[in-house]
């Protein structure tokens, strides 16, 4: 007879995560809790001694769907790969198999992988939504399979999300830029559309409106958001010798890393002629000269988030969605320099 955590769960009237928890000897249970579970398992004729999580995964599987509209923002990047290991190790933890797909808008593509996951019948599925548009969740939605988004939501849609808190981000990154003196603050703003970016305009907008700030559309500047198309897209902007700012707030890292690249190409120094602070913490912000200043996603503890209200909602079906939006911190490195 296989073990099973709900036939446990039902039994003490207790959720099949507090199951887990006991026999994992992790913490989220009381003592009492874990030897009620513990005593049940005896019960069943299990030697609790040598229990392990492989008694209780009996292949459990969650498909992680990563879906790449157009690949401008997701790629193989630290962020997304630092992402995949937090939901890895939680999967791992809570006896899951990870079942990793990528998938594109090619119509063939989708109806084969969604014939797959149906031929399959994952437990859950948590589908990275950073490039995605309302009308992408459609078939999603139809497969009547636990969901989670990861990366992006939408306001009339009720699914559980993890998401950045990105209008908080952009609002500190652009008010820690003001505490150093900068009044004259620009952006560096992608020219290719997601959520996440939307939600970091509206937090540099609010943050430049509370300080009593004017905000300079000409301080505005729309670069690709990939290395070589906003480093390419700032060269263009700089041919045309513009007003440039004391400081500039960037949408993520990697436009941030192609915009200096370019600045420095024309003579222009960081921090001391324009201060840059950029927006995820990659690695590279400890390799490039200068050291980037940042805004820092926790982007493991995202993941491990993600899959534990998964995991949540394939046990337990709660009644109530929620929206859980990690804040994120600055990084002081040597980009940005104080105004006198």
């Amino acid at each position: 007879m296989k073990l099973k955590a709900k036939d446990i769960a039902k039994k003490l009237s207790i959720s099949p995560s507090a199951v887990s928890f006991a026999i994992n000897n992790k913490p989220g249970v009381s003592e009492e809790t874990r030897r009620k579970v513990l005593k049940e398992i005896e019960k069943m004729g299990y030697n609790t001694n040598i229990l392990s999580k492989p008694a209780l995964t009996h292949n459990r599987n969650i498909r992680f769907i990563i879906y790449k509209k157009h690949g401008l923002v997701v790629s193989d990047t630290p962020f997304f790969s630092a992402l995949m290991e937090g939901i890895d190790r939680e999967a791992r933890s809570l006896g899951y198999n990870l079942i990793v797909t990528y998938m594109d808008e090619n119509k063939d593509n989708l109806k084969k992988i969604l014939h797959i996951i149906k031929r399959t019948s994952p437990d859950g599925i948590m589908l990275l939504a950073t490039e995605m548009t309302k009308e992408d969740l459609k078939p999603f939605k139809k497969l009547s399979i636990p969901l989670l988004l990861l990366d992006s939501y939408f306001e009339s849609e009720n699914l559980d999300t993890v998401i950045i808190n990105n209008l908080e981000g952009a609002y500190k990154a652009t008010c820690y830029l003001y505490k150093l003196g900068h009044r004259d603050i620009g952006y560096l703003h992608s020219s290719v559309w997601i959520n996440n970016f939307d939600h970091r305009m509206a937090g540099f907008k609010k943050a430049i409106n509370n300080k009593g700030l004017k905000l300079k559309e000409n301080f505005i500047f729309y670069l690709e958001s990939t290395i070589d198309g906003s480093y390419k897209n700032m060269l263009n902007i700089l041919e045309n010798k513009p007003k440039l700012p004391t400081a500039l707030f960037a949408d993520n890292d990697i436009i941030a890393f192609g915009a200096i690249k370019a600045m420095k190409e024309f003579g222009i120094r960081i921090p001391q002629d324009i201060s840059v602070i950029g927006f995820d913490d990659m690695p590279f912000c400890e390799m490039i000269d200068p050291l980037l200043t940042t805004v820092m996603v926790y982007k493991q503890r995202m993941g491990m988030i993600a899959l534990k209200r998964l995991v949540e909602r394939i046990d337990e079906a709660p009644a109530e969605t929620i929206r859980i939006e990690v804040n994120t911190t600055i990084v002081e490195r040597d980009s940005v320099i104080k105004r006198p």
